[in-house]
């Protein structure tokens, strides 16, 4: 169950077609500022974004458990607030992705278009990928730590990468308390924690709701190995629009390795509901 109020949001653009952005695990809404911009450019009539922190991300409310059922009813409730009667594109990337699917499979009442990026609908296993991160969060000195800098110094030995450690560390906030973590930390160990049975790496069950009718555009990192061929046809079954875009050198994070790309993508969807005819 979600905690009560409303999803924190960032607004970019003012006028144009609603677009929103959800982001993955450990992310915040802002991740997506550049793209969005950029779609909205070039003196933000393009598109009116809206950012968004997930529950248990950034400046939103915490859970008391994960559901993406409750995540995907909180960014329909949040996109509602925000324009009453209107319908919008929406975006998510990993768990963003995952929460975006539901959203337009329980809402599709209020998503028009639907972009989902490097993630499928099915059950990645368990969060293993991610332990040595929330370990390593859990486990840096918040009372010592009296810089970012230190902080960034000291996360080294847990991930070498420096792109990443900003990423992780992006998470943390400072108050007159001191430091503390913006991400709900005891809530992602604790499914961590359930191994093969965690919800976050599951894909939640959809089997009374029916097949979304609207454009789809699913964007795929070529270097990534978080979708395969074999997802297709359960994506289809889905999203019965769905046209598949591989990003050649793309990981994971696609809109990070080709931003340029999925701007071009996402500018096409909002005027056409389709993808470039290229990428």
């Amino acid at each position: 169950m979600t905690s009560a109020g409303p999803l924190n949001t960032l607004a970019v653009g003012s006028a144009g077609p609603r677009i929103a952005f959800v982001h993955g695990l450990f992310g915040q809404g802002r991740n997506w500022n550049q793209i969005a911009k950029s779609v909205a450019w070039p003196n933000g009539t393009q598109a009116r974004a809206l950012l968004i922190d997930l529950p248990d991300h950034g400046r939103s409310p915490w859970s008391e458990e994960f559901s993406y059922a409750a995540y995907a009813d909180a960014v329909a409730a949040t996109l509602r607030a925000a324009a009453p009667g209107e319908e919008w594109t929406l975006v998510g990337h990993s768990l963003g992705g995952k929460t975006s699917m539901l959203a337009a499979l329980q809402h599709p009442d209020l998503i028009a278009r639907l972009c989902v990026v490097d993630i499928a609908p099915k059950s990645y296993g368990d969060l293993h990928r991610f332990s040595a991160y929330i370990d390593g969060m859990q486990r840096l000195p918040l009372g010592e730590i009296a810089t970012r800098e230190e902080a960034d110094d000291w996360f080294t030995a847990v991930e070498p990468d420096p792109g990443v450690r900003a990423f992780l560390l992006q998470n943390l906030r400072r108050d007159h308390d001191g430091w503390s973590w913006r991400a709900n930390l005891d809530l992602i160990a604790a499914d961590a924690a359930r191994g093969e049975e965690s919800r976050i790496a599951d894909f939640p069950d959809t089997s009374g709701l029916a097949p979304y009718e609207g454009p789809v555009v699913w964007l795929v990192g070529a270097e990534s190995r978080y979708v395969t061929d074999d997802d297709s046809a359960p994506m289809r079954a889905l999203f019965p629009q769905v046209r598949k875009v591989t990003v050649k050198g793309a990981g994971h994070w696609v809109h990070t390795d080709a931003p340029a790309v999925v701007i071009e993508t996402l500018r096409r969807l909002l005027r056409t509901g389709g993808p470039p005819p290229t990428s």
